[in-house]
């Protein structure tokens, strides 16, 4: 039986009560899933749904918008050709809406009808679009300094925006305060989101005819897409689908990088603004467990300079590619890895894009020099 875990204590908590953290208020994951095989997937389903059998448990109406089936396109950056995985193609554009799906569908399954979040950005766009969908309350907890702008997406799916004085950790804490009313799907903390987020590698796998890539960098804040990667190829190595995990690499803004940081061997900094705001958390949760996934995955971390992140930007829209500076640095983390010999161009290396370049207008508008 599948079992909410704490990987510290090696504590586990039943699935069938919804939870967001454990009794002491450590972040869970679950316990090992087997995997499944090709013959497991559900073809005629064009969403992350497909990979159903890959989960706990199967609602009886999953919250679903076509999100996932996203475009693998081949483009030379550089001295060498990657494989963008265009995860903004999405319905809120991002890729926090596979996380959101699967969390939110179990929720509701589990009878929780409103649910708390705390993100000015792509993760409360996600919960906010997703808890409309399913017909759920969402209230969605922001810094009180945040842009108006940042919070409409979420607004305009009928989502409850409260507004918390102080830092964006402030925020935080004044949503596990608000936990004891209100049920706290968090994209940071519910273990199903990490759950929506592995079928990001159940796709790859299906993408690359039932293979696994060698490498796959992705951008990374929390390090939700390092560990569904890690999740679901580490589920289909059981499985004996794949004859070993692809090399996860995270990308993080220099500005703000205490997993890339930990990873490297180097003492921790405090946090600088960064444009790669979606990847700017100065304390993530699971540090211990992201570190984990690119050892054991032969991986590692990239620090990008904000320099390099822009000239990526920038760079990726001229040529057609439109994304948030945010996970931009994922494709100047591969030319960086190529450059360092970890990664060789022979390789068959997959650069995630994890957002739409449309919700990062003001920051285009300041790379371009005009005024919007």
């Amino acid at each position: 039986m599948t079992s909410y875990l704490d990987p510290r204590s090696g504590r586990t908590y039943p699935l069938e009560t919804p939870r967001w953290c454990g009794d002491d208020r450590a972040p869970l994951l679950l316990t090992d899933l087997p995997g499944i095989g090709r013959d497991d997937i559900a073809s005629g389903v064009r969403s992350i749904w497909r990979y159903a059998a890959a989960l706990p448990f199967l609602p009886a109406r999953p919250i679903s918008m076509g999100e996932g089936c996203t475009p693998l396109v081949e483009m030379t950056l550089g001295e060498g050709t990657a494989l963008l995985k265009c995860e903004w193609f999405m319905p809120t554009g991002s890729f926090k809406d596979r996380g959101a799906s699967v969390m939110l569908s179990l929720l509701r399954e589990q009878g929780v009808t409103s649910v708390l979040e705390d993100s000015s950005g792509n993760g409360g766009a996600a919960v906010s679009a997703y808890a409309a969908a399913g017909g759920m309350a969402a209230t969605i907890f922001v810094p009180a300094s945040t842009s108006p702008a940042k919070t409409v997406q979420s607004r305009a799916a009928g989502a409850t925006i409260t507004l918390v004085p102080g830092s964006r950790q402030d925020c935080a804490d004044a949503a596990e305060r608000e936990a004891e009313k209100i049920f706290y799907a968090s994209h940071n903390w519910q273990a199903f989101f990490l759950h929506g987020t592995k079928t990001l590698a159940y796709e790859l796998w299906e993408d690359f005819g039932f293979q696994a890539p060698d490498n796959v960098i992705v951008p990374c804040g929390a390090g939700s897409n390092v560990l569904g990667l890690f999740i679901g190829f580490s589920e289909l190595l059981r499985a004996g689908q794949i004859a070993k995990l692809p090399r996860i690499f995270a990308a993080q803004p220099a500005n703000c990088a205490p997993i890339a940081r930990a990873a490297l061997g180097l003492d921790p900094v405090p946090a600088q603004p960064t444009i790669a705001e979606g990847t700017a958390i100065a304390q993530p949760l699971r540090v211990m467990e992201c570190l984990r996934a690119m050892r054991e995955s032969g991986g590692g971390a990239v620090m990008l300079s904000e320099a390099e992140i822009a000239e990526a930007s920038l760079m990726l829209a001229r040529r057609g590619v439109y994304v948030e500076p945010t996970c931009a640095q994922a494709a100047a983390a591969f030319g960086r890895l190529l450059a360092s010999g970890k990664i060789a161009a022979r390789e068959s290396t997959v650069v995630v894009l994890t957002g739409t370049g449309l919700k990062a207008t003001p920051r285009y508008a300041e790379l371009l020099g005009v005024e919007v």
